[in-house]
């Protein structure tokens, strides 16, 4: 039985580098400043054995207004209730603050189990702060070492009977079946294993990212507000969208290269980058007011060279009061500003209302399929013959251009291969033309199309090598082979 752990602490007190070392990855942002974490970040811990889900929080302050800093207490709080067991993490080092006893106190009410862990607690620079934190109440503290992976034998024997009692109160929670497992009808019961679509929102801060991922999984899982800036990692969340199986990413808000000189601030950028490259469907958000900035378009045009499915939504679309004149007017903008996304999904939507996620739920499973589209070769051929019909290659020194054979090399996006003659001389223009007639003549509106031109000869890897001299034995069985 998998169990639940929370990792809880005050700022900077090596939370989510424990994070990092119990997923075996650098998922979380990690930094000397405190502060960094911000939400929720979940990921499959292992430790020995065991196999558990760790939750990395962001940091313990006393504030309870709507502040910033109120609303992640929030958060974290939520954490500590939906965890089956809490780490309590203080610093070795700093020692026992009356913050630390403040919280102590919360988590003996609020959480089942705590374990009390002492981090920074390599050398003799941390001893008094082990001895310390028995003060606060909970137990025997684990001494830890999360940046050297010091003191993690010990953690694994105090959470080993927890998760034991946990796969005991599993057994005997689960039904009684007189289903035959083994019988072949017992796969209709089974769980689907269908692979989630990977889904990420990105866009310049501000634009309501975070607003509209709350908005799609029905609850406040990822901290928003009106400061712009506010998500720093690119967090994951699972749902169930409208009966699809959908894992969303949120990332980062992404300004100008030359605006962005805070080290943080950097990371949560490059986070959001390699969040885009996991993605099959990038979803571009603009805000109404000021839609297809400089920013934005960078952004979009990062998402198609990445070669992404791309939908764009306009959000705050509950606040335009000229709905009809202000669509034609982003329609118009888009297809002039970002002619490499040509018939791309355009979607109004409100993550404040929730008004027109059904839209945006249909133009992204239509993106996901349209990435994944296969041509058949001999409809491509007799679609190529037309197409240099209508408008044949040009012919540089007289000699024309021969476009001999079309194939679909790939998918995700769709890749084609033209086998030519002198395919460095056909000017990109053409290439362009082809791009645009896959486009109409496939139903292909949107996605990334990559065409990619091949001489014969690269197709034969032994043409020009000078023939073998064939062998005694081989003159000899060619001489009875009949004519």
């Amino acid at each position: 039985m998998s169990f639940t752990l929370a990792i809880v602490g005050r700022p900077n007190v090596g939370k989510s580098t424990l994070f990092n070392r119990l997923v075996g990855k650098r998922l979380a942002l990690v930094d000397d400043q405190p502060g960094v974490t911000r939400d929720l970040r979940e990921g499959a811990a292992k430790l020995g054995d065991l196999r558990f889900t760790v939750i990395d929080t962001a940091g313990l302050e006393e504030a309870n207004d709507e502040s910033l800093q109120g609303r992640m207490r929030r958060l974290t709080e939520r954490a500590v209730d939906m965890a089956d067991i809490c780490l309590f993490m203080v610093d070795a080092r700093a020692g026992i603050t009356p913050t630390d006893e403040v919280f102590a106190e919360i988590l003996r009410k609020r959480a089942d189990h705590v374990i009390l862990a002492a981090n920074k607690a390599e050398g003799r620079a941390g001893e008094a702060g082990v001895l310390d934190a028995y003060s606060l109440g909970l137990g025997e503290p684990v001494r830890l070492s999360a940046e050297h992976g010091e003191g993690l034998d010990e953690l694994y024997h105090m959470l080993r009977p927890l998760a034991d009692e946990y796969a005991e109160r599993a057994a005997a929670d689960a039904p009684e079946t007189d289903l035959d497992v083994t019988d072949g009808a017992a796969e209709d019961f089974a769980p689907s294993a269908k692979r989630p679509l990977q889904v990420a929102v990105i866009g310049r801060p501000n634009a309501g990212k975070s607003t509209l991922i709350n908005k799609i999984i029905g609850e406040d899982r990822l901290l928003t507000g009106p400061e712009a800036g506010i998500t720093r990692d690119s967090i994951s969340v699972s749902a169930d969208w409208m009966g699809t199986p959908t894992r969303i990413f949120d990332t980062a808000g992404m300004r100008k290269k030359a605006r962005v000189t805070d080290k943080v601030e950097k990371l949560s950028v490059a986070d959001g980058l390699r969040a885009v490259r996991f993605a099959e469907v990038v979803v571009v958000l603009l805000d109404a007011a000021i839609p297809f900035e400089q920013q934005d378009l960078r952004i979009a045009d990062f998402a198609e060279t990445e070669g992404r499915a791309v939908v764009v939504a306009v959000n705050k679309w509950d606040l335009e009061d000229e709905k009809q004149d202000k669509l034609k007017a982003l329609r118009a903008g888009f297809e002039k500003l970002l002619p490499q996304l040509k018939g791309a999904p355009l979607v109004t939507v409100s993550a404040k209302t929730g008004k027109g996620l059904d839209r945006l739920h249909a133009a992204i499973l239509r993106a996901h399929e349209v990435w994944n589209r296969r041509v058949p070769t001999a409809k491509l051929n007799q679609w190529l013959g037309a197409m240099v019909t209508a408008h044949p290659p040009p012919a540089p020194g007289g000699k024309r251009i021969k476009l001999r054979y079309m194939t679909q090399a790939k998918t995700r996006p769709p890749g084609f291969v033209v086998m030519c003659s002198n395919p460095e001389e056909l000017p990109s223009a053409y290439t362009r033309y082809l791009i645009n007639g896959l486009r109409e003549s496939f139903d292909m509106p949107g996605t990334p199309i990559r065409v990619f031109l091949r001489s014969q000869g690269e197709k034969n890897p032994y043409k020009g090598r000078k023939k073998a001299a064939p062998s005694k034995l081989r003159k000899h069985l060619q001489g009875r082979r009949p004519d």
